[in-house]
């Protein structure tokens, strides 16, 4: 699929609609939180984001580095809900049950 071409992704989830799919997910996530949604917008099916692991180290070490806050984490996991993710599929799951506990 061109990463390009925003229209393209449409399609290709509709194809998958059409062949029965129970869900739909979208990946990597961060960098296609239009298509996350544009999907959400145009489709009824549950939407699944998967925050893959390059998105995951990236971060990591930035803040590691302290080139970002470590708040950054949550922000970009509420960025993939906000986009209209149903489900979150993330390497940051235990960081963000953390985060949830502190309150």
């Amino acid at each position: 699929m061109d990463y390009a071409n925003s229209q393209e992704a449409l399609i290709e989830t509709e194809l998958d609609v059409l062949e029965g799919a129970d869900i739909l997910m979208v990946k990597p996530a961060l960098a296609y939180l239009d298509i996350i949604r544009r999907i959400k917008d145009n489709f009824k099916l549950p939407l699944a984001a998967y925050n893959v692991s390059g998105e995951y180290a990236m971060l990591k070490m930035a803040v590691k580095q302290n080139i970002l806050a470590e708040d950054a984490i949550y922000e970009s996991v509420l960025a993939i809900k906000r986009a209209g993710a149903d489900i979150i599929i993330t390497y940051f799951a235990k960081d963000i049950a953390k985060i949830l506990k502190r309150g």
